[in-house]
């Protein structure tokens, strides 16, 4: 395949392949049409030379038949003795030379008694015409010649038959006529009248009549026998039938079974006479006789395929010519294109000094070696630029992942939140969507049994979420201080961040401190999604009861409202960023908070390490492939009551 993978190899060989199929395709339809106009005219000119022959045989045979019914017609309206009628068949031998002889054979009830026979016949014989009379010498009551005719009443030619006349064997034909009793009333038959004509005259005609330079004419009788062939041995020894049979097939029987049915045709194609030949046939009017004209197909065509293969030759010639000048064109195209391959290969590989072809002229190619040599230069540049902007992307990435380290550090890491104390403990988990996010949590004791705790979610992504979260989280952590009420903190930092928020941003916080001796919680929801609260001894998990207020940053002068409840031991609550519910997987369907609460209700956990650690692989496993659209943040707390084993602190939430 390689020698054909060039441009120039190509277009040599699409250009002669379709050469080649217009030639090919014009050849064949001058072949086709030149052999439907050659059968044409070969079936008109079959009709005009057979119809000479036709007309001839046609004439003698008819002659013979009035000829005979005349001398009929003579035997039945005169009373003429047995004597009288020699005389008469004697004359009209006389006067049609055509007939070979003639015979009456009579009835035996004309003759008086039913064992008499008697059969004049006046025949040539060496310029002379004799008479036989021999009554008994041949019971012709048999013969077909007098059968057929008395038993159908009707004139009847026989099949021809060979006869031995003075050693010489003559092909004949019997035209035999029934004769009445003259002036009988029931039309009693007196006889059969026979005339025997000699067929050597006719096949010897045929035998010359020649078609192209080895065609013939064939005589067939009405039973398909053959009565004359260019090859006498098939004469009276072969007919149609035999023909066909030694084909083995059946569509030649039909033919022959069509060439002596008494029409007129043309059949193509068909190796009956022994070549493959085409054959036009006429009936012979008179007779039930077939003349068939055989034209070989190898002659007939000669000349077509002659001249059809000399127009092939000058096609091929013409073709190769053809080749030769759209390799020249092709290899004028394929040449400078090879140079500027390899360039384009050593280019690839950094080399851009590589030379590129010369511009000599004004069309595609000489226009492609100039955009390439401005692409050349414009690559050039391009990837300096890349080298720049990649160095820069670097120390950003580099910076963000310093800012990602710096956003984790000030995230509390050391669990659980007040070593030594065993009434509660909490759990956290934070997996930002990009180096740098807005979710966080944050947790820090307001005295010695009170602790505050918060998940909050920064609008936005990247670092200005990261600085905004950083600045909120600071701020909480800053006003409790001076506020321990949840509800006082938030409308405090809401009223700082408000106060001066020129890029609109804002925060959804959720609050809550604990009573570490009572179980006593107290929180504000500040527009983020509701906790969920799992209970203890078999209770479903259900939805922190609350109306959510309004999120932070957005307005200033909001007052916000705390809610409360007691814990009890046992009991826990889950808090989450939409992070969590939002995520979505490769159908584009939520996680949800209906497979949230299922989740938890489904796979219940002996500590919140590994319920933590549960929901952030179903969360995962449920995005798949899908990448991680939001920060994903988890905060959770168990209520356990006095008197529990306390909890050893540790420096980590959850591996993730």
């Amino acid at each position: 395949m390689a020698r054909f993978s060039g441009i120039g190899a190509r277009l040599a060989l699409y250009v002669t392949l379709c050469v080649a199929i217009i030639l090919g395709a014009s050849l064949g339809l001058y072949q086709y049409q030149a052999r439907e106009l050659l059968l044409q005219r070969l079936q008109e000119n079959a009709q005009s030379r057979s119809l000479a022959l036709v007309q001839r045989v046609e004439r003698v045979l008819i002659t013979v038949r009035r000829a005979i019914e005349t001398l009929a017609g003579t035997l039945e309206s005169a009373s003429l003795s047995q004597d009288d009628v020699p005389g008469l068949m004697r004359h009209t031998l006389e006067m049609n030379p055509e007939i070979f002889g003639i015979a009456m054979g009579f009835e035996p009830s004309a003759l008086g008694h039913p064992d008499r026979r008697h059969v004049p016949y006046v025949f040539r014989r060496d310029g002379r015409i004799e008479l036989s009379l021999e009554p008994g010498a041949q019971d012709y009551l048999f013969e077909d010649w007098y059968q057929i005719p008395r038993e159908l009443g009707l004139p009847e030619w026989s099949e021809p038959y060979y006869e031995l006349d003075d050693d010489n064997v003559q092909l004949i034909a019997t035209f035999s006529l029934p004769v009445m009793q003259p002036k009988s009333d029931d039309q009693r038959l007196r006889g059969i009248l026979a005339a025997d004509i000699a067929l050597d005259w006719f096949t010897c005609e045929l035998a010359e009549f020649k078609v192209l330079q080895h065609g013939f004419a064939v005589l067939i009788s009405r039973n398909g026998a053959v009565l004359s062939h260019p090859d006498t041995d098939c004469i009276m020894n072969e007919n149609l039938f035999s023909l066909a049979a030694a084909w083995s097939d059946s569509a030649l029987r039909e033919q022959a079974r069509t060439m002596i049915g008494g029409g007129e045709g043309f059949i193509q194609n068909t190796p009956l006479f022994g070549v493959m030949a085409h054959v036009y046939f006429a009936p012979i009017a008179g007779s039930d006789w077939t003349l068939a004209i055989v034209f070989p197909e190898n002659e007939l065509f000669r000349d077509i395929n002659r001249l059809t293969l000399n127009a092939a030759i000058v096609g091929s010639l013409g073709l190769g010519l053809s080749l030769l000048v759209v390799l020249s064109i092709a290899g004028s195209i394929s040449r400078p294109l090879r140079v500027l391959a390899d360039s384009t290969e050593r280019i690839a590989k950094s080399d851009f000094d590589a030379p590129l072809p010369e511009v000599q002229r004004g069309d595609e190619v000489g226009q492609l070696t100039e955009s390439f040599a401005a692409m050349r230069t414009a690559l050039r540049q391009h990837i300096e630029w890349l080298r720049t902007t990649t160095a820069a992307k670097e120390r950003i990435e580099s910076e963000l992942a310093i800012a990602r380290d710096i956003q984790m550090s000030i995230l509390p890491k050391l669990f659980p939140p007040i070593p030594n104390r065993d009434e509660f403990d909490l759990r956290a988990l934070i997996v930002p969507a990009r180096e740098v996010g807005g979710d966080f949590y944050d947790f820090f004791p307001l005295d010695k049994d009170r602790l505050c705790f918060l998940i909050a979610d920064v609008s936005g992504k990247g670092v200005p979420a990261a600085l905004f979260m950083a600045v909120t989280k600071t701020l909480i952590k800053s006003t409790a201080r001076d506020r321990q009420d949840p509800a006082e903190i938030l409308t405090q930092v809401n009223a700082e961040l408000a106060a001066d928020n020129a890029s609109n941003m804002f925060v959804t916080v959720f609050c809550g401190v604990l009573d570490a001796r009572t179980g006593a919680l107290e929180y504000v929801n500040a527009g983020h999604n509701p906790p969920v609260l799992i209970g203890t001894g078999g209770q479903s998990p259900r939805w922190l009861k609350g109306t959510p207020q309004l999120l932070l940053g957005i307005m200033e002068g909001v007052v916000y409202r705390s809610a409360s409840l007691r814990l009890a031991p046992g009991e826990r609550l889950l808090l989450y960023t939409d992070g969590v519910t939002e995520a979505m997987n490769g159908q584009d369907e939520f996680y949800s908070e209906v497979r949230l609460l299922d989740t938890l209700e489904s796979e219940p956990q002996p500590d919140l390490v590994s319920l933590l650690a549960m929901l952030l692989e179903r969360v995962q496993s449920f995005a798949g492939e899908t990448p991680q659209s939001d920060d994903i943040t988890l905060l959770a707390i168990e209520y356990r009551g006095q008197g529990q084993r306390p909890i050893a602190p540790s420096s980590a939430s959850v591996e993730f």
